[in-house]
């Protein structure tokens, strides 16, 4: 039987809004460096052509969940529900300019004064999506890292490392620095001397990349608190404590194994980065020094 043509994109769970207060106190100015948030569909459609529907969540959940566990800063990455129009997340940081900043999605077919009335907006940079047949080629997002170069933004790409052995020097060319996301999706059958993963440590400890401990269940192996992730966490922050940040990927879409908590992803922190000061400086100093937090827009 075929699929109809004409039926909505999936819904998938949405995250545990009984969100459980983390046993690890996080330090005042504290960074949730990755979430998608969602507004109102009357106010903000998605698009026709989306992977899946929003889950009914919206930032005000996000926010919530913030306020519980003890964070203070976001930032929102644009999702394809949207495509390329960020209103959304523009409106949510002229709401909370202290608060959050951005990651958008565009095209070459940005003008420039756009590009710049986002930049004033609080949106810091752009998303390339590998593992989605939608996401920018590498050479198209090359080539829009000049235009954006000046304004101060970085490229961040979600990949798959082992896909890549080059890494290093595929995005360490580029004329922006670049973020990695979920710690480059490792493979945890393959282990961390795997050459994407080591490719990994060798562009953040060039100076031109960053990569953010977030979201272990997209390739773990293992039920909550996905042991086999570990190693790979700490790993990068052994080798590179001053190019990461902490992203909890809220709301944990297109999830189809057990929907995590997020006091429980806070705790994982304490797990992966064990010395207090390696995780003020990837929770609060490395998220300013990214993302602008504490400068006025």
């Amino acid at each position: 039987m075929s699929a109809n043509p004409t039926a909505s994109p999936p819904v998938y769970p949405g995250p545990h809004l009984d969100v459980r207060k983390p046993l690890l106190k996080l330090p005042p100015k504290a960074a949730d460096c990755h979430a998608h948030v969602f507004g109102p569909a009357d106010k903000y459609p998605q698009a026709a052509n989306r992977l899946y529907t929003a889950p009914p969540v919206l930032i005000e959940d996000y926010l919530a969940m913030h306020r519980t566990v003890g964070i203070e800063r976001g930032v929102l990455v644009q999702t394809g529900l949207y495509g390329n129009d960020n209103s959304f997340i523009v409106d949510s940081i002229k709401a909370n300019p202290d608060r959050l900043r951005g990651i958008a999605l565009i095209n070459e077919s940005i003008t420039d004064a756009e590009l710049s009335r986002l930049a004033a907006a609080g949106i810091r940079g752009f998303r390339v999506n590998r593992t989605a047949a939608t996401g920018l080629e590498i050479e198209v997002s090359r080539k829009l890292a000049h235009r954006v170069k000046d304004l101060g933004w970085h490229v961040q790409f979600l990949l798959d490392v082992e896909d890549h052995p080059d890494l290093d020097t595929l995005l360490g060319s580029f004329p922006t620095e670049v973020v990695i996301d979920h710690m480059g999706r490792p493979d945890p059958k393959k282990g961390i001397a795997a050459p994407g993963f080591q490719a990994l440590i060798r562009l953040l400890r060039s100076g031109r990349g960053w990569a953010k401990l977030s979201a272990p269940y997209r390739t773990s192996l293992q039920p909550p608190p996905y042991g086999d992730l570990t190693p790979f966490a700490q790993a990068l922050v052994v080798a590179a404590p001053d190019r990461l940040v902490w992203g909890s990927d809220w709301p944990h879409v297109l999830l189809k194994s057990t929907m995590p908590n997020d006091g429980d992803l806070v705790d994982l922190i304490a797990e992966w980065v064990q010395d207090e000061k390696a995780r003020n400086r990837i929770l609060i100093d490395n998220a300013e020094r990214l993302y602008g937090f504490g400068k006025p827009l």
